[in-house]
C-alpha cells in the first residue's frame, strides 16, 4: 500500500477541525512529541483503516491493494489445466526420457514401431496421472467453494448493523461479529468480547491439532466496555507488520486521534480457522485476508523426502541408462560392420529422392537412435508407478495393526508420509526427547525445600509407590460418583476426593457452526457426558498428601498474613513464616491456570469488588480451626497437565521454543494476563469444604459473602503440567487459587479468608528467559510485590548477591540458604525429578511506575520490540530473594525399557536429546535402560573451547586404549555399517561407553569446529545424553550425525520444541500424547506410546524394506532379461531393430502379464514372522546392511538377467534352427519362455504363499494366452507387413512348442534354484536362520529363539570385575564446583582411583599455555568418587593408572570444566 507521510498528515488535519485533540499527549520518551513524526515504513508495516464512516475513503483506497478473504488452493482452471498438468508432468525426467522416444520414432529414417503404438505407453501414463491430479483439483474447488460461502456477519457502513454476508467479501478493515462455536473468518484483531474481563476462547484444533482452549484478550484500553460495541466510534488506525506465516509472533500498535499509541501482540489476535469457544460475542477487525492469513501461509502442502531405496534406485537407473547406451552402440557398429560385408547395396537399403545413400557413419547413428526406441524397455517406467501402489498398500496395513492402536486414546497410528515406509527398516540412529517421548508427562509433586529446610512428603511418596492405581478415567469417573465423605474420612490423613457426581465440562453450544469442513468433528452435549470430564484426572495426578510438619508450619503462616496491615508491612527479613506464606502464594499466583467450575462448564469464577480482602468473622475462623483440629484432617488436591517441553520450557507454555521462531510475549501491564492457555486440569473436589457428621458441615463455615462457592466445585485449565501440578500442590496446603481474571487473582487461605492481589503484569514464560514473573499489588500492606519461578540454571543467577547485604549476619544466612537449596536440587535431579525455584521481589512505587513506562514503549514498538520487551524482562527480574524450589516426578512410560533395549539389539544408536537437568536426565537414562550400571560415563560440561577439545582428546584415547583398535568401518556407497563382533564365550566383552554434554558444551562443539572429534567419540559410545539443549540445538546435532556419518537417522518427540529436531531427521515421528499435536503435524508418522516403536521399526520397518528392495531388484531383473531378448536377435537380423515379437504383445507384457504379481508381492510377502523378528531384534539389521538391495545384490540379478535371456533365446533358436517358420512364429516360444520363467522367478522369491499368491501367478499365465489367443485371431492387418494371425493357433497344435516351453525355463532357473538351496543349507545369513526357525513347530521355534538369545549375550568380564548391579542409578561424583575457593583447589588435579581406563595416557598431553582462573579435569570413577592422593597430574593434561590395574566395569566418568570461564 502506498501512502505517503503528507496524505497522512492531511487526514490528521482534517480530524482535528472535527473536534478531535490537536496535541498530543505521550508520557513515554519512545513516543515523545518532540521528536519528528515517523513515517509508515509500507515495507514493512501494514495500515489498516477501518470501514466506517469516517475512514471509508481511506477505507476504500487500502483494502483494493490488500488481497481479499477468497481462497484458492487449486492448482489449475479449465484452460490451464491440460498445458499445465503437461508441463509438470514433463518436469519428472522418466517422462521426458520416453517423450525423447517418442519424437525419435516418428522420424521416417528411425522408425521401429507404428508411430501411434509408440505414443500409447506415455499417453496412458500421463493421462492416469492427469485424471488423479484433476479429481483432486476438483476435491479442492469444492471445499474453497464451500468456504468462501460460509457466512459471517460483516459491518455494514451503509446500514449502521452487521448483516451477513459470504467469506468472500470480507475485506481488510471490516468489522466482524462473531458468536460461539463459530469459525473466524479471517485475522481479526479483538475489539470487545461479552466476556466481562475482555477474554475470549479459541479452539486452535484446524492450527496446531489442539483441542484445549486458549485465550485472547481485547487490545488494551476496551476491554472494559459497558456499552456493546460501536464501530462508528473507532476512531483508531492499525498499523502492524506485514503478513507472515509465524503462528505465534505478532505485533503492532493502535493508533489514537491525539496520536497516543497503544501497543498489541499476538494475545488479541484471532487466527483464521480457530473456533470460538464459550464467548457469547466477539467483535474485531480484519487484519489479514485470505491468503494473507496466517493460516494460509502455513499451508505449504506436505513436505516430500527421498527414502534410501529410491536415491539407489535412482544410481541403479543410470546404470541401466549405460547399459543401455552400450547395447545401442553395439548396435550401431554392427549395424555398419554388416553393412559393409555388402559389395553393392543390398535391396533393403532404399536410397533418398535423389539416389543417394546414407553414409556408414550416418547410418550407424541413426541406428544407435533407433535402438534406443527399440530397447526403451529396459528404463522401468512402470516401475515408479508400482512403488507407489505397493507403499499404498503397505501403508494401509499398518494403520490396521491392532498392536499399535492406543485404545486409551482411540488413536491408531498415523502414516503422513506414504514414499519413505521402507526407510522404516533402515534406522541406524533414533534422536528422541526426554519429557512426554520417554516419560508420561504426568507431573506429580514429589518434595519441596524452603529457605533451605528440605520437606520429603515421604507419606506422598508411598501413596505413589502403591501400583493398584485406577488408570482408567471412565473407572475413576464411576468413582467420583459413588464415594462418600466419611467413609474416606476415616483413612485418616490420606487424600480426599469429591463426593459429588459434578458433570463433565462442555462446550458452549449457544451458536450453530456454520462450517464443519474447517474443523474437527466431534460430539457435542449430552453425547459428551459418557466420557471422562477431562484429562490429567487420575487419582495420582490429582492428589498430593501434605507433609505434615510443612503443614503446621504453612497454618501458623497462614495466620501470620492476617496481621499484616498498610501500615505494617511484610517482615523484609529472612522469616520462616513470612517465606513460607510467600512460597505458596508464589505457588499459587505466579501461573496463567485460569479457575472455572464444573457446574457451569468453564465460567470462570470471578470475585465481587466488594469483598476484596477478609470477610469471614473471627468467631467462623475460630470455628473452622476447631473442626479442623477434630477432624485432623490432610488435604490434598493436585492435578497436571501434559507438557513436553523440557526444563528450560516447563513453565508456561506450549508454543514452539525455537531461537528463530519464539513466542510472542504476551505480557500485558496495568491488568494484563498472560495469554495462551491451554492445558486443561481439573479437579471435581468440594474446594476446602470438610464436612463432619457432628454439628454444621463445614461448607456453613467457610461460606461467606465474597465467594459463593460452597457448592461449586473448581477446575483448573493450565498451560502446563507443571503448573498445575504446583496449583494443586498448594491446594493441598489449603493455598486455593480461586479466581483469575485479567486484573486480580483471589486465593482463599487455610482459614477461608479470601485475598485478592491486583495483577499489575505477567511476564510469560519463554525458553530464553527460562522462567515467567507476575508482579502484583499485596491486598493487605499495598506493596508490589514480583514472584517469579523458573529453572534453577536462571533463577539462581538472578539472586540477590550476599555480599552486598550490610548485616553480616543475614549474609551468612542468605549463603546458607543458597547453598543448602543447591544442594536440594542436586538431590531432586538425581531422585529424576523436575526442579523448578521460586523467588520473589518488593518494588517500590516509583520503581514500578518507571519500568511500566518502559514496557509500555517497548509494547507499542514494532522495531526490535522483542529485543526491548526481552531488555525490560531483565530490568524487572534481578536482585531477587529466593523462597525455595520443589520437585516434580514425572514418570517413565510403560514398555520404554524394554523398547531400547530391542532397538539396541538391533543396531540401533540411541540419543537423548533434552532440556532438562543433567542429573534428572541421567537418572532416566539409567530407568529406561539407556544407560547401563556397569557402563562407563563421560560427562562433558565446559564453556571453553581449549578445554573441552582437550577433554575430547583426553576421552578418545582413553576409549582407544580401553577398546584396542578403532571400529573399523564398514561402508557401502559411502553408508556406514554397524560394526559387528561375533560374542563368545571366550572373548571378554568390554564395558560400554555413555557419553553426557549439556548445551553449553554443544555449542562450544558446534563453534570451535570440533565436531569431527565429538562424533568419533560418539562412535565408541553405547548412548549419549544431550542435556539443557535448545530445540535449535536438537536438529543441529540431527543435521550432523545425519550428514557427516551418512546414516539413515529417526527423531521422535511430543512437543513443540521436538518440531526442529523431527523434521531434520529422515523419519521424523511424532507421539500424540498429552503435549498437542505440533509435533504430530510436523512428522511423517504419529504414534501414541514409544513402546509402538518396537513393533513399528523391527517388524513394519523390516517387511516394508525387505518387500520393496526385493520387488526393486526384481523389476530390474525382469526389464534387463526380456530386453536382452531382443538384442540377441540383433545379430541375427543384420542389426536392422527388427523384433520377433509383435510390439503389442510387448507392450501387454509389462502392462498385464507381469505387473500384478510384484504388486501382491510388495504388499503381503513376509520373509520373517513378526513373533520371531520381536524376539530376535538382530534380524533388524539386514535392513540396515542393505542386505536386500546393495550393489552387490543388483549385479548378480543383472547377471541372473543375462543369462536366463541367452537361455530363452537360444535354446528356442537351436530348436527351430534351419526351419521355414515365420518371424513371430519364432518369437512367440521366445516370449511364453520369457513369460514363465519371469513368473517363476517371482515365485521363488515370494517367501510368503497364500491362496492370492497361487491364484495370481496362474491367472497371469493363462491370461497371457487368453490375451495372445484373441488378439492372434482377430489381428489379420493390424501391424503390416508381417501380422501374428492365427500363430498361437498354430503353435499349440506343435509338441515342439510344449517341449520347449517346459525345458528352457528350468534351465534357465536351475543356476538360481541352486545358488538359494546352498545359501538356505549352509548360508550364515541372520534371516536365513530365522526363516529356519520359522519353519518349526512352536515348541520347538520358541527352544530355538531361546537358544539363539543365550549364545548372543555377553560373557562377563573375568578377574572378579563384575560389579555388583544396584537397584538405583549410581550416586552422580561429587565434582569441583565453581563455587569451591580457589584456595581450596590443589594446584595439580588428581584423579580419581576407581574405574581408571587402562592404557599408558593419552599419548598426547595437552598443555595450556595460558591456563584459564578454572581448572578442569578428566575423572574416571565408579560410584564413589574417592580422590586418590598418592597420584597428581598436572592441568591440562589427560592422566591414566597404571596398565596392570584392573579395569572397573562400573566406573562413571565424568569430565567437566570446573568453574566457568
Amino acid at each position: 500500500m502506498a501512502l505517503s507521510v503528507d496524505s497522512s498528515w492531511l487526514r490528521w488535519q482534517w480530524r482535528v477541525r472535527d473536534g478531535f485533540p490537536r496535541s498530543p499527549s505521550e508520557t513515554t520518551p519512545l513516543l515523545s512529541p518532540e521528536r519528528p513524526r515517523p513515517s509508515y515504513n509500507l515495507r514493512q508495516q501494514r495500515v489498516v483503516f477501518p470501514n466506517n464512516g469516517i475512514f471509508h475513503h481511506n477505507w476504500g483506497k487500502a483494502s483494493g491493494r490488500y488481497a481479499g478473504n477468497s481462497i484458492c488452493t487449486t492448482k489449475y482452471t479449465l484452460l490451464t489445466f491440460l498445458p499445465q498438468n503437461l508441463f509438470e508432468q514433463f518436469h519428472r525426467w522418466a517422462n521426458l526420457y520416453f517423450l525423447f522416444l517418442v519424437i525419435l520414432n516418428w522420424m521416417p529414417s528411425m522408425e521401429v514401431f507404428h508411430r501411434e503404438i509408440t505414443m500409447l505407453p506415455l499417453a496412458v501414463v500421463l493421462f492416469i496421472i492427469m485424471v488423479k491430479d484433476g479429481l483432486e483439483d476438483v476435491r479442492k474447488y469444492l471445499f474453497d467453494r464451500g468456504i468462501n460461502c460460509s457466512n459471517s456477519h460483516i459491518y455494514e457502513r451503509t446500514e449502521q448493523s452487521y448483516v451477513q454476508k459470504r467469506w468472500k467479501d470480507v475485506r481488510v478493515g471490516d468489522f466482524i461479529q462473531m458468536q460461539c462455536n463459530e469459525i473466524i473468518p479471517a485475522d481479526i484483531l479483538l475489539l470487545f468480547s461479552s466476556d466481562p474481563s475482555g477474554i475470549c476462547h479459541l479452539e486452535t484444533a484446524n492450527l496446531d491439532g489442539e483441542t484445549n482452549l486458549k485465550q485472547r484478550r481485547v487490545v488494551k484500553g476496551f476491554s472494559q466496555q459497558e456499552a456493546p460495541f460501536e464501530p462508528e466510534r473507532f476512531h483508531n488506525t492499525i498499523v502492524c507488520e506485514k503478513p507472515n506465516n509465524n503462528l505465534n509472533k505478532f505485533k503492532g500498535y493502535m493508533e489514537h486521534p491525539d496520536k497516543t499509541r497503544t501497543g498489541f501482540g499476538s494475545e488479541s489476535l484471532l487466527l483464521r480457522g480457530c473456533t470460538i469457544r464459550n464467548t457469547e460475542l466477539a467483535i474485531g477487525i480484519v487484519i489479514y485476508a485470505g491468503h494473507e492469513t496466517k493460516a494460509m501461509m502455513n499451508n505449504s502442502g506436505p513436505r516430500y523426502k527421498r527414502s534410501k531405496i529410491e536415491r539407489r534406485m535412482n544410481a541403479d537407473i543410470f546404470f541401466c541408462i549405460g547399459l543401455l547406451f552400450l547395447m545401442c552402440l553395439v548396435g550401431a557398429i554392427g549395424h555398419s560392420l554388416w553393412n559393409e560385408t555388402f559389395k553393392e547395396h543390398p535391396p533393403f537399403d532404399v536410397p533418398d529422392a535423389n539416389g543417394n545413400f546414407l553414409p556408414l557413419a550416418l547410418g550407424g547413428f541413426y541406428m544407435f537412435l533407433t535402438m534406443i526406441i527399440l530397447l526403451q524397455v529396459l528404463i522401468p517406467i512402470s516401475l515408479y508407478v508400482s512403488i507407489e501402489l505397493v507403499k499404498l498398500g503397505q501403508v494401509f496395513f499398518l494403520h490396521n495393526d491392532l498392536d499399535l492402536y492406543d485404545e486409551e486414546t482411540d488413536v491408531p497410528i498415523q502414516c503422513r508420509a506414504l514414499n519413505i515406509t521402507e526407510d522404516l527398516g533402515q534406522i541406524q540412529y533414533i534422536f528422541s526427547d526426554k519429557t512426554g517421548t520417554l516419560t508420561e508427562n504426568k507431573m506429580v509433586f514429589r518434595r519441596c525445600t524452603i529457605l533451605g529446610s528440605e520437606f520429603s512428603h515421604q507419606e506422598n511418596a508411598k501413596r505413589l509407590e502403591t501400583p493398584k492405581e485406577l488408570d482408567s478415567d471412565s473407572e475413576e469417573w464411576a468413582q467420583y460418583q459413588y464415594l462418600s465423605f466419611p467413609a474416606k474420612w476415616a483413612q485418616g490423613p490420606a487424600t480426599v476426593r469429591s463426593q459429588r457426581s459434578a458433570q463433565p465440562l462442555r462446550r458452549c453450544q449457544s451458536a450453530r457452526v456454520p462450517m464443519q469442513g474447517h474443523s474437527q468433528q466431534r460430539s457435542l452435549g449430552c453425547g459428551e457426558s459418557s466420557q471422562p470430564p477431562v484429562a490429567f484426572s487420575s487419582s495420582i495426578e490429582k492428589d498430593v498428601t501434605p507433609d505434615k510438619s510443612l503443614l503446621t508450619k504453612v497454618q501458623d503462616a497462614a495466620q501470620w498474613l492476617e496481621t499484616l496491615s498498610n501500615t505494617k508491612p511484610a517482615n523484609p527479613s529472612l522469616s520462616t513464616t513470612s517465606s513460607i506464606a510467600d512460597f505458596f502464594l508464589a505457588l499459587t499466583i505466579c501461573n496463567s491456570v485460569m479457575v472455572s467450575t464444573t457446574t457451569e462448564p468453564r465460567q470462570r469464577v470471578t470475585m465481587s469488588t466488594s469483598t476484596k480482602v477478609l470477610g469471614m468473622s473471627l468467631e467462623k475462623l475460630q470455628q473452622l480451626f476447631q473442626r479442623l483440629k477434630l477432624s485432623n484432617l490432610s488435604h490434598s488436591f493436585s492435578s497436571t497437565a501434559p507438557f513436553d517441553t523440557d526444563l528450560e520450557e516447563s513453565v508456561g507454555t506450549n508454543m514452539p521454543t525455537t531461537d528463530s521462531e519464539e513466542r510472542d510475549d504476551a505480557s500485558v501491564c496495568s491488568g494484563g494476563y498472560s495469554t495462551d492457555g491451554g492445558y486443561r486440569s481439573s479437579t471435581w473436589d468440594q474446594g476446602d469444604m470438610l464436612g463432619s457428621a457432628e454439628g454444621p458441615p463445614l461448607e456453613e463455615a467457610l461460606e461467606t459473602p465474597a465467594l459463593g462457592l460452597a457448592s461449586s466445585d473448581l477446575c483448573y485449565e493450565a498451560e502446563s503440567p507443571d503448573e498445575a501440578a504446583l496449583v494443586h500442590a498448594a491446594r493441598a496446603y489449603r493455598f486455593t487459587l480461586v479466581s483469575r481474571t485479567p486484573e486480580q487473582v483471589t486465593v482463599r487461605l487455610p482459614q477461608g479468608t479470601c485475598l485478592t492481589f491486583d495483577l499489575l503484569c505477567t511476564l510469560g514464560f519463554d525458553s530464553v528467559r527460562k522462567r515467567m514473573s507476575v508482579v502484583v499489588r499485596h491486598p493487605l500492606t499495598g506493596e508490589i510485590i514480583v514472584y517469579t519461578k523458573g529453572a534453577d540454571t536462571a533463577i539462581m543467577d538472578l539472586l540477590e548477591d550476599p555480599a552486598c547485604v550490610t548485616d553480616t549476619d543475614v549474609e551468612k544466612k542468605l549463603r546458607k540458604i543458597h547453598a543448602k537449596t543447591q544442594k536440594h536440587l542436586d538431590l531432586y535431579a538425581r531422585d529424576g525429578l523436575r526442579t523448578l525455584c521460586i523467588a520473589k521481589k518488593v518494588l517500590s512505587e516509583e520503581d514500578f511506575r518507571r519500568w511500566a513506562n518502559f514496557r509500555r514503549e517497548a509494547e507499542a514498538s514494532l522495531d526490535n520490540r522483542e529485543e526491548l520487551l526481552m531488555e525490560t524482562t531483565q530490568h524487572l527480574e534481578n536482585q531477587l530473594t529466593l523462597l525455595g524450589a520443589t520437585g516434580i516426578e514425572d514418570r517413565l512410560q510403560e514398555g520404554v525399557p524394554d523398547t531400547i533395549a530391542a532397538l539396541r539389539e538391533a543396531g540401533i544408536q540411541i540419543w537423548v536429546l533434552t532440556g532438562d537437568k543433567q542429573e534428572t536426565a541421567v537418572n532416566i537414562a539409567y530407568s529406561c535402560k539407556l544407560l547401563d550400571q556397569t557402563d562407563t560415563v563421560y560427562t562433558i560440561n565446559t564453556e571453553n573451547q581449549e578445554i573441552c577439545e582437550s577433554i575430547l582428546n583426553c576421552a578418545l584415547e582413553e576409549v582407544k586404549q580401553f577398546h584396542g583398535p578403532q571400529k573399523p568401518d564398514h561402508k557401502c556407497f559411502g553408508f556406514r555399517l554397524p560394526f559387528e563382533t561375533p560374542a563368545t564365550a571366550s572373548v571378554p566383552v568390554t564395558p560400554e561407553i555413555g557419553l553426557v554434554v549439556d548445551g553449553k558444551t554443544l555449542n562450544i562443539i558446534f563453534q570451535g569446529k570440533l565436531e569431527k572429534k565429538f562424533l568419533e567419540l560418539t562412535q565408541y559410545c553405547r548412548s549419549v545424553l544431550c542435556c539443557r539443549s535448545t530445540p535449535l540445538q536438537k536438529s543441529m546435532i540431527v543435521k550432523l550425525v545425519r550428514d557427516k556419518l551418512r546414516v539413515m537417522t529417526l527423531s521422535i518427540g511430543d512437543g513443540a520444541n521436538d518440531v526442529s529436531m523431527i523434521q531434520a531427521a529422515d523419519i521424523g515421528i511424532g507421539i500424540s500424547g498429552q503435549e498437542g499435536m505440533q509435533a504430530v503435524m510436523s512428522s511423517d508418522f504419529a504414534i501414541s506410546r514409544f513402546k509402538h516403536l518396537k513393533k513399528l521399526l523391527l517388524v513394519h520397518g523390516h517387511w516394508c524394506y525387505s518387500r520393496l528392495a526385493r520387488m526393486v531388484v526384481y523389476y530390474f531383473y525382469k526389464n534387463v532379461c526380456y530386453v536382452n531378448l531382443l538384442f540377441w536377435y540383433q545379430f541375427f537380423c543384420g542389426f536392422s531393430a527388427s523384433t520377433m515379437i509383435d510390439y503389442w504383445q510387448m507392450i501387454f507384457f509389462n502392462l498385464f502379464f507381469t505387473s500384478l504379481p510384484p504388486l501382491l508381492f510388495g504388499v503381503l510377502d513376509k520373509d520373517v514372522s513378526a513373533e520371531t523378528l520381536l524376539a530376535l531384534p538382530e534380524l533388524y539389521k539386514s535392513g540396515q546392511n542393505s542386505e536386500c538391495y546393495s550393489l552387490s545384490t543388483f549385479w548378480i540379478s543383472m547377471v541372473d538377467a543375462f543369462y536366463q535371456s541367452l537361455v530363452c533365446f537360444f535354446i528356442p533358436y537351436l530348436t527351430y534352427k534351419d526351419s521355414d517358420i515365420d518371424v513371430f512364429t519364432f518369437g512367440i516360444p521366445i516370449n511364453t519362455i520369457a513369460l514363465a520363467t519371469i513368473l517363476l522367478y517371482q515365485a521363488m522369491e515370494m517367501k510368503t504363499w497364500t491362496v492370492a499368491h497361487g491364484l495370481l501367478l496362474v491367472s497371469s499365465f493363462l491370461m497371457y494366452f487368453v490375451v495372445s489367443l484373441v488378439y492372434n485371431a482377430t489381428c489379420v492387418t493390424c501391424n503390416g507387413p508381417t501380422n501374428p494371425y492365427w500363430v498361437l493357433q498354430g503353435q499349440l497344435s506343435e509338441p515342439t512348442f510344449y517341449l520347449v516351453c517346459v525345458l528352457t525355463p528350468v534351465v534357465a532357473l536351475l543356476p538360481r534354484y541352486f545358488f538359494l538351496s546352498v545359501q538356505g543349507t549352509y548360508g550364515k545369513s541372520l534371516i536365513t536362520k530365522a526363516q529356519k526357525i520359522d519353519k518349526l513347530p512352536k515348541d520347538k521355534r520358541d527352544l530355538e529363539i531361546q537358544s539363539w538369545r543365550n549364545k548372543q549375550r555377553p560373557a562377563p568380564v573375568p578377574g572378579g570385575a563384575q560389579p555388583i548391579l544396584q537397584p538405583g542409578p549410581p550416586v552422580p561424583a561429587q565434582d569441583l564446583k565453581a563455587d569451591v575457593p580457589k584456595s581450596s583447589l590443589p594446584p595439580q588435579q588428581k584423579l580419581m582411583k576407581d574405574g581408571a581406563l587402562p592404557g599408558e595416557g593419552c599419548g598426547r598431553a595437552h598443555r595450556m599455555e595460558d591456563p584459564p582462573s578454572g581448572t578442569s579435569s578428566v575423572q574416571f570413577s565408579s560410584r564413589n568418587h574417592l580422590l586418590e592422593p598418592g597420584r597428581e597430574v598436572a592441568h591440562g593434561h589427560c592422566s591414566t593408572r597404571p596398565t596392570n590395574v584392573p579395569a572397573s566395569r562400573g566406573s562413571h566418568c565424568r569430565s567437566q570444566s570446573a568453574r566457568t570461564i
